[in-house]
């Protein structure tokens, strides 16, 4: 089973409604954990299983101005390792991806905007911004039975981009590039 569900919407936690924080969290969150629980039982049934949630990098980095997403998707992260810690025993597995920047219909419109392409780029070291398959083959991964050891983990898919945080900051006496 996979799951992978989300809405984002823009504003401030000072700012955002409780309407709008329990939206996201429905969706985000509490969407998931209904879906574990219909399909869990059924694999609980059956003696094997894996369910697959798809977080984000904000789930692990904050994102601000992004209301509840991240909260709502390190919430994804949390509920994966408790299903897996109660459900492991009964032969299922659940599992993360959390994908860094990718062109999905949720952030297609960020790409339209002249430049973004290009400036987010600069910071993933595969030198692209993801696609749809690049998240899909790491979920086949985790789906198959050529995972079968692998149990309540989070498969980053970014580009490399999370690691390249520490790039980000100066430090003088470092970053200088010798003279030719």
């Amino acid at each position: 089973m996979v799951n992978a569900a989300a809405v984002l919407r823009a504003g401030a936690i000072e700012t955002l409604s409780l309407a709008e924080w329990n939206a996201a969290l429905s969706v985000n969150l509490t969407g998931y954990f209904l879906y574990a629980r219909i399909f869990g039982r059924q694999m609980r049934a059956l003696g094997r299983g894996s369910l697959v949630h798809v977080a984000s990098i904000g789930g692990s980095y904050a994102q601000g101005q992004s209301g509840a997403y991240s909260v709502s998707k390190a919430g994804v992260i949390m509920l994966s390792r408790q299903l897996a810690s109660e459900w492991g025993p009964q032969g299922i597995r659940s599992n993360v991806v959390s994908p860094g920047m990718v062109i999905t219909p949720i952030s297609q419109s960020f790409y339209d905007t002249s430049g973004v392409t290009e400036r987010r780029t600069a910071f993933v070291p595969v030198w692209r911004i993801g696609l749809p398959q690049d998240i899909a083959d790491a979920i086949l991964f985790l789906a198959r039975d050529r995972s079968s050891y692998v149990n309540g983990d989070e498969i980053t898919v970014d580009g490399g981009y999370a690691n390249m945080l520490m790039n980000l900051v100066q430090r003088p006496g470092f970053d200088e590039k010798p003279e030719p």
